[in-house]
């Protein structure tokens, strides 16, 4: 197949393309900045989602597409107005001028990593801003299919690094009220197979697929997981209330990361996000990895490039 990867620079594109290429697909990337793309195996255009420049370029010719664009940060400084909006704003915006191009080029199928809709509350900004992404992309090529993951595990996940840097900086984990929230995150290897799958698997056209992990934690007691297999000893602080906007800047001062993305992922954690139900396990067969075993492997490739102080 003729197969349009879009985000190929990031965590989840970068080891799609290799998964896809095995298999002799004909593969082409999308990115803003295609020296960040490390691969000889698609052929890479540059592209802007928020502008439509080279949208059209990309989709031609192609017959399933995967967006995996996010866009959580600000817009940097002085750009356009489109950069400078919210990061929902930003996200409709990139997902309509996409969903316009693949439809005018004839795609078939848009495979979306997405993630999850608590089961009760009203879900975060975030969150909705992931099911609008969702709608948009769906309702235009009928044939798509949305993932929707929690938190992914691997070296390059930021939502994991964060964790992980959470335990390797604080001698204590001062924990807000979000701790005992549950969800079931899930191997970054197993979402690569399932992404795999999706682009062909009959059965799919304009479903929205929970993929998860085979355990179910608090956020506690994933943050304790991680903290043993590191080898450290991180007491708890629990504490009463959540205030995420200010425990979020806290964390992405603690962390390095941008409070953009911090705070509205911070947010997100405020209810159980498990599972509405399980069809993924049936409509894309993959046999799943442990937590403990995702968190081994993902600290083990981090490692191999760059140090963590705690262990």
């Amino acid at each position: 197949m003729r197969i349009l990867v879009t985000g190929a620079s990031g965590f989840i594109g970068s080891a799609l393309i290799p998964r896809l290429a095995a298999e002799g697909h004909e593969l082409r990337a999308l990115s803003r900045d295609p020296a960040k793309v490390r691969s000889g195996e698609a052929e890479v255009l540059r592209g802007d989602l928020l502008t439509a420049d080279g949208l059209a370029e990309a989709v031609d010719g192609i017959e399933v597409a995967y967006y995996l664009v996010h866009s959580m940060e600000r817009g940097e400084g002085g750009g356009s107005s489109a950069a400078a909006a919210s990061f929902a704003a930003r996200e409709r915006l990139s997902a309509a001028n996409f969903a316009s191009a693949a439809r005018c080029a004839g795609v078939r199928r848009i495979v979306y990593l997405g993630g999850p809709l608590p089961r009760r509350g009203a879900p975060s900004a975030h969150l909705c801003s992931r099911a609008g992404v969702e709608r948009v992309l769906l309702e235009a090529v009928p044939e798509s299919v949305a993932l929707r993951a929690s938190i992914v595990i691997g070296a390059r996940s930021r939502s994991f690094r964060l964790l992980v840097r959470l335990v390797e900086r604080l001698p204590v984990l001062a924990l807000p009220a979000w701790r005992t929230n549950r969800t079931r995150p899930i191997d970054g290897r197993d979402v690569i197979e399932m992404l795999a799958l999706a682009g062909s698997a009959p059965g799919l056209a304009g479903l929205s697929l929970d993929v998860f992990g085979p355990d179910e934690l608090t956020y506690e007691q994933m943050l304790g997981r991680i903290a043993e297999i590191m080898l450290v000893r991180r007491p708890v602080l629990r504490l009463g209330m959540s205030m995420t906007p200010l425990t979020g800047r806290i964390v992405a001062a603690i962390t390095e990361e941008d409070p953009e993305l911090v705070v509205p992922l911070m947010e997100s954690l405020q209810s159980d996000l498990l599972p509405v139900d399980e069809r993924a396990l049936s409509l894309l067969p993959v046999a799943l990895h442990s937590f403990g075993a995702a968190v081994e492997h993902a600290l083990a490739e981090w490692e191999r490039s760059e140090p963590l102080a705690a262990r």
